[in-house]
């Protein structure tokens, strides 16, 4: 299966899908973004400047919990643009609403030049948006907060939109014939996560039943999922929203000696093993090294070009894209580098 991004769903205009798919085009080549690191020599005046431009500071928060590789990936992928585009670049993470917005406070207090910033829940940052645009400083969004962007005044938005990709999960969970699903929520009350499964539900012709788990703690996941299983064998399909965690239901589902198997959204190294030995069937990858580096990139450009993508008014997307046993192998040098 191709493991290109799904296209948008006709819930946005033709034009606006469009340009979103040029823009991560563009994005990703040197002659169209003009950020590219080496000076090639032609005639496009921002080609090889971003070492001559000043040097920059970005924060980019997030609310990821600490030790979830997904957000190393993240991570990495900002720090790749940042050294490129001579950017000083701050990461800082919380999975509190209160703990991120506390640190955006903090990055409009050391007055920085931008600030790339997750959604994942949205009426906790509206203050500190609010404060970080009246003081001046670009934001854009990345990961999650999809329906939530444009409302709260971000420049752009990088990331996949989470019910897209939980439908078209959902539609895979028909095509290999699966009747009742667990969708594992390990972070309740994040929008993105909320939206996968409600995606799920919609498109998936079988039953779903939520289950949500206190996803900083590893071992509790394990035995919440094996619980459920052990006391609904009617479960056939696990479905987790994170690598790591759908590496903890592997144990699980062997813990309650259950037949059921493992789906997941989200992508690492030992997922990809996980894929490659049959653990997993499959993985619904939105590529966050991906959004990471889009979102550094584009502040530069912005600040240097004056570059907004998708004219501030349509997404970046980056995703979803299956991988499987088949195609895995497609990634999986990319994995071991710790970039997909």
């Amino acid at each position: 299966m191709d493991i290109s991004p799904h296209p948008h769903p006709s819930s946005r205009s033709p034009r606006g899908i469009a340009l979103a798919a040029a823009v991560a085009v563009c994005l990703l080549a040197a002659g169209c973004s003009g950020s590219g690191g080496s000076d090639s020599g032609g005639g496009n005046d921002m080609e090889g400047k971003a070492g001559a431009t000043e040097r920059i500071k970005v924060a980019l928060i997030a609310h990821g919990a600490a030790g979830d590789t997904f957000w190393e990936l993240v991570r990495r992928g900002a720090q790749a643009a940042a050294d490129k585009d001579n950017i000083e670049l701050t990461y800082a993470s919380d999975p509190s609403p209160a703990g991120q917005a506390k640190l955006v406070r903090e990055a409009i207090g050391k007055r920085v030049d931008g600030i790339a910033l997750t959604l994942a829940k949205p009426d906790a940052m509206k203050g500190v948006v609010a404060q970080a645009r009246a003081a001046g400083i670009p934001v854009v969004g990345l990961n999650s907060g999809i329906d939530a962007w444009r409302q709260q005044g971000l420049l752009e938005y990088f990331g996949q939109d989470e019910s897209v990709a939980g439908r078209a999960l959902g539609d895979k969970l028909d095509e290999l014939k699966a009747k009742h699903a667990l969708c594992v929520i390990h972070e309740p009350g994040n929008v993105a996560l909320e939206a996968r499964c409600a995606g799920v539900r919609k498109s998936f012709a079988g039953e779903t039943d939520n289950l949500y788990v206190k996803g900083t703690d590893i071992d509790a996941v394990t035995e919440s999922v094996a619980a459920k299983l052990r006391q609904d064998p009617t479960i056939d399909e696990v479905v987790m929203m994170g690598a790591q965690f759908a590496l903890a239901a592997v144990k699980s589902v062997k813990d309650a000696d259950s037949s059921a198997k493992i789906a997941t959204f989200d992508l690492n190294k030992d997922l990809v093993r996980g894929l490659q030995k049959g653990e997993i069937q499959f993985a619904v990858d939105q590529q966050p090294y991906l959004q990471g580096y889009l979102a550094v990139d584009a502040l530069w450009l912005y600040r240097f070009n004056g570059n907004v993508s998708g004219g501030g008014e349509a997404p970046v997307l980056t995703g979803p894209a299956f991988v499987t046993k088949e195609n895995v192998a497609q990634v999986a040098k990319f994995a071991e580098n710790g970039t997909r």
